[in-house]
């Protein structure tokens, strides 16, 4: 009987984190299937799943009496300028990728004239809906839980593993190749979104990085978005013959190639010099 009771619950009789992650999973995708039922569009869907997301780990959080805050959505001085900031990182990281790529003269780009203010801020509205759910989905109450049943590294890298793995099936993954970039590509931004979150202490940053990130990525710079986006940007970008894919990440994006690894790579590396805020971080939970 000790040893079926350890397996559910820890010295200080606690739920092990694992059965927590697992009730929350259970939780949101009962309450997430109804959604299916309606013709939702893209961004109202995120967003309606991000609130069951959200709604679902703070009822986990409450359960556990643990802060609320930790959910990284309490509203905070720090917040809307934490955003920015998160928006400025990923359309920065995106543009050097891209000038990397567009170095090795694999493609150049052409001015679209189809795309005006009104689709930009379309795109905007849908990659701020992504943002949310998937932040939430994957850096929010699940990375605490790995985060507080592993350790720090291997919760981090546990869900920047399944971060990636969540991208396979895409459209855009057309070889071999492109599916190593793009993991390898996904599961750094998954580190480097996970960090975020714990050293900035909110989901504040990694939002805006991500949104700035796809927005940059497609919208403004005309590529493909993990594959799944085509949307027109505002620049045109125009492959050259016999372009090597992994330069370029080809149909999926930039996120499969070698410039986007290297620029994310350094960005890991920097958010893991510096040492976040001096307040308590609030993702650590109890060792399960």
């Amino acid at each position: 009987m000790d040893a079926l009771r350890a397996a559910f619950f820890d010295r200080n009789d606690d739920l092990r984190n694992g059965w927590w992650a697992l009730l929350y999973m259970a939780a949101c995708l009962l309450l997430m299937s109804p959604l299916t039922l309606f013709h939702l569009s893209q961004a109202a869907f995120g967003f309606l799943s991000a609130g069951i997301l959200a709604a679902v780990g703070l009822c986990c959080l409450r359960l556990q009496k643990r802060p609320l805050r930790e959910l990284g959505l309490g509203p905070d001085r720090r917040w809307a300028p934490d955003f920015g900031f998160g928006i400025l990182c990923g359309a920065g990281i995106l543009i050097l990728a891209a000038l990397l790529s567009r170095g090795s003269g694999s493609f150049h780009w052409e001015r679209n004239a189809d795309v005006n203010l009104h689709l930009m801020l379309t795109g905007a509205w849908l990659f701020l809906a992504v943002a949310f759910f998937e932040e939430l989905l994957f850096h929010g109450y699940l990375l605490q839980r790995a985060v507080g049943g592993l350790g720090f590294w291997p919760g981090l890298i546990l869900m920047g593993l399944i971060f990636a793995r969540a991208h396979w099936n895409n459209p855009g993954i057309t070889s071999q190749a492109t599916l190593v970039w793009a993991t390898v590509n996904i599961c750094l931004a998954g580190l480097l979104l996970g960090l975020g979150y714990l050293r900035f202490k909110s989901l504040a940053w990694p939002i805006g990085l991500h949104l700035g990130w796809n927005w940059t990525q497609g919208n403004l710079l005309g590529f493909a978005v993990s594959g799944t986006t085509d949307a027109p940007g505002w620049w045109r970008v125009v492959f050259h013959p016999g372009h090597a894919a992994w330069l370029t990440g080809g149909a999926f994006g930039l996120e499969a190639s070698l410039p986007c690894a290297i620029v994310c790579g350094v960005a890991v590396v920097a958010l893991v010099l510096w040492k976040g805020r001096a307040s308590a971080d609030p993702s650590t939970a109890q060792a399960s």
